[in-house]
């Protein structure tokens, strides 16, 4: 519906410029290729109005279908539920673009004030008796309607969120549970707010350029360049990262320096101010557990894992524990061999989590005679996506990608590509955003800014956001290969995105569950080292030498190096997932620091030396990211990807038509079908642990 003029602004426009009011930007879609937003319109002002307009219009449809006094029918109730709330999902999807990757002190306000009021903009829709009254009707119709597939599945997927989300509830306990919903919504947006202050508050500032020995160059130019831009006259700072172990941990040499900046992060969240986490983890557990008890779940897990491939926190529990006996086996291997480098080298220390990733960086190279400073030459960001992940992605899919410069961004960093498919339509339209900034939240991920669907005529317009460390000015964006591996990964969620051919948006794309969304990122990382992928953009960036195949060959070696300490430190914190959230409801509000001492103590694994990748105060994923109960998601998704790396290695590896294969039977299915079937038809059976172990080099 387009918006319409009042009469009596008729002769004031006519004669003057018209001045768009506060949100309107979001009324109709944008008229840029894809309909990408214009960010050089776009203002922090527009969005409150924008957002309470989209969600007045998503009311006044969803009430006329709830209201048509013709039978319901899928058309008139399902697609209709899926023409519904088009405003609302323009402005959503670029507000929640820039809160989470270029955020300010006004965007983080309007976050605070609107999001309990879209989470009962939700209650509203998934508890209106009306409305769910009819899509029952559809529901229990469905065998007699001959929808296809995806109309079939479509149903399904509706029937079960309004189920899940309390549409047969008691009056009541629907009172109770918008409540829940609209306390936790504001408690997961503080958590957010409290994590991004305290990790920019806890950068590790330095006084003497001394202190960062061992750090490159243009590491130091970088640090020097943050403290500048901190106005901190004659200092060096190192931004924090979202995980517990940081990058420069392995190269510090100053072990005073390297435990400072490892306890930084550690209680960056915890020092009882205004950024502390704690308390609002605590209330966010405690309302999800009595959340799931007035549905019927016994806790947060069984809740939240009902539509996932895994189903129950029984099969996860199961599923994690194959893992812990190899791993603390191997985490104690490792632990040792690091100990001994340390007890060479004249250090009178214990081993500490701070000393692990620099010191294990020697027994790697004198293992492997492997370094990463030697790696680093050969990975210049721009060389990797162009001549790395892009040429993967041709390879396999055919796709090709032209840059252009007139699509507006929401920073001067941000980059835009088309995407070409092999048969030269356009596929959409891809974002890059990789340099940490102060207002982005930590990590990496992808996201839509236009959803793929037939129904509403809109192709995909993806981004991926990363936090690599921006070089001073004039200097080369030089990274590392887990870098490298961030960018294939998150361009692998992309892939995902781009070969959606779904007619619904809820069915598109990466729109599935948590456990499966993972499996295509992560397969996507193994032509990372793919020899004839690594060949293609594995330059020097002075030289412009390909990367030795000596050294190329140490890296695919050293990739079973260390798994002790990666898997355990990603078990342990899907173990602490799993564990805040099987909380019953009657389960007295927790003390942070003593539930997480005592669910690290009971894993099997040592979690002194090998910490988990997240603590409860800095674990975005679960606490504000919709990952809660779904960290294991990693993991298990991992097992899916090497099964069919497994399969593609023993097929021709890197073709187009494997590629074409997978593109056919899962990566353009999005959800409309089960996620077992889906995996079976590729791969032709169950998912097997094997090859996941086996390509971590852990006996099976």
């Amino acid at each position: 519906m387009r918006a319409r003029l009042s009469v009596w602004m008729l002769p004031f426009l006519l004669s003057t410029p018209a001045i768009a009011a506060p949100g309107d930007v979001f009324r109709e879609p944008s008229p840029l290729p894809f309909h990408a937003p214009d960010f050089s319109k776009i203002r922090n002002s527009d969005f409150e109005p924008a957002i309470e307009e989209g969600m007045k219009r998503q009311r006044a449809e969803v009430n006329a279908i709830a209201a048509d006094p013709a039978p319901p029918s899928f058309d008139n109730t399902i697609v209709a539920l899926e023409r519904s709330g088009q405003m609302l999902t323009r402005v959503s999807d670029v507000f929640f673009d820039l809160t989470q990757a270029n955020t300010d002190g006004m965007l983080q306000k309007v976050e605070a004030k609107e999001t309990p009021r879209l989470a009962a903009h939700h209650d509203a829709i998934y508890m209106d008796p009306k409305l769910f009254a009819r899509v029952k009707a559809v529901y229990d119709q469905r065998d007699r309607l001959h929808l296809d597939g995806e109309a079939l599945q479509l149903v399904k997927v509706y029937y079960q969120q309004f189920i899940h989300s309390g549409a047969k509830l008691s009056d009541a306990d629907k009172a109770k549970l918008r409540a829940i919903n609209t306390r936790e919504s504001s408690l997961e947006t503080q958590f957010e707010h409290r994590l991004l202050a305290g990790t920019k508050a806890g950068a590790l500032v330095v006084d003497n350029v001394k202190q960062l020995d061992g750090l490159s160059a243009e590491k130091i130019a970088a640090a020097a360049n943050d403290a500048k831009g901190r106005k901190l006259a004659g200092k060096w700072v190192i931004p924090l990262q979202n995980t517990t172990l940081q990058p420069d941990l392995l190269s510090l040499n100053d072990r005073a320096v390297r435990e400072k900046l490892f306890n930084q992060r550690w209680t960056a969240t915890e020092k009882g101010d205004a950024n502390d986490t704690r308390a609002t983890i605590s209330e966010i557990a405690q309302l999800r557990a009595r959340k799931a008890a007035l549905l019927g779940y016994p806790n947060y897990a069984a809740y939240t894992l009902f539509d996932q491939m895994a189903e129950t926190p029984e099969a996860v529990e199961k599923f994690l524990s194959r893992m812990v006996p190899a791993t603390a086996a191997q985490e104690k291997r490792e632990a040792t061999d690091v100990q001994a480098v340390i007890d060479k080298s004249g250090g009178h220390f214990q081993l500490k989590p701070w000393d692990w990733d620099h010191y294990a960086q020697q027994v790697r190279k004198a293992r492997y005679d492997l370094d990463e400073d030697q790696l680093k030459p050969y990975f210049e960001l721009d060389n990797v996506l162009k001549n790395g992940v892009f040429f993967a992605a041709n390879r396999l899919y055919g796709l090709t990608f032209k840059e252009r410069k007139d699509i507006p961004v929401w920073q001067p960093d941000v980059r835009v590509f088309d995407v070409i498919d092999a048969n030269g339509k356009p596929l959409g339209l891809m974002y890059f955003d990789y340099f940490k900034r102060d207002n982005k939240a930590g990590g990496a991920w992808m996201s839509n800014l236009v959803e793929q669907s037939n129904l509403l005529g809109n192709q995909p317009v993806i981004f991926n956001v990363g936090n690599f460390t921006k070089p001073a000015p004039g200097q080369p964006a030089l990274i590392s290969f887990d870098d490298v591996t961030t960018m294939f990964h998150e361009f692998g969620h992309a892939l995902h995105g781009f070969f959606a051919n779904q007619d619904y948006p809820t069915l598109s794309g990466t729109a599935v569950a948590r456990d499966f969304v993972e499996f295509p990122s992560q397969f996507n990382e193994h032509w990372a080292l793919d020899p004839e992928v690594l060949a293609h953009y594995a330059v020097h960036y002075q030289t412009r030498q390909p990367m030795p195949k000596a050294l190329a060959d140490k890296i695919r070696k050293s990739q079973t190096f260390n798994q002790g300490y990666a898997l355990g430190e990603l078990l342990a914190s899907a173990e602490l997932d799993m564990r805040w959230h099987a909380l019953a409801a009657n389960a007295p509000r927790q003390d942070v620091d003593a539930f997480e001492t005592k669910a690290l103590a009971a894993m099997g694994l040592d979690t002194t030396d090998v910490p988990p990748r997240y603590r409860s105060s800095y674990f975005l994923h679960i606490w504000a990211n919709g990952y809660s109960a779904g960290y294991y998601a990693y993991l298990w998704t991992e097992m899916l990807d090497d099964d069919i790396f497994d399969w593609f290695a023993h097929h021709g590896g890197l073709t187009r038509a494997n590629g074409q294969r997978l593109r056919d039977l899962i990566l353009s299915r999005g959800h409309t079908l089960d996620y077992g079937p889906m995996f079976r038809a590729f791969y032709g059976k169950d998912p097997d642990i094997g090859p996941m172990l086996a390509h971590r080099g852990l006996p099976n």
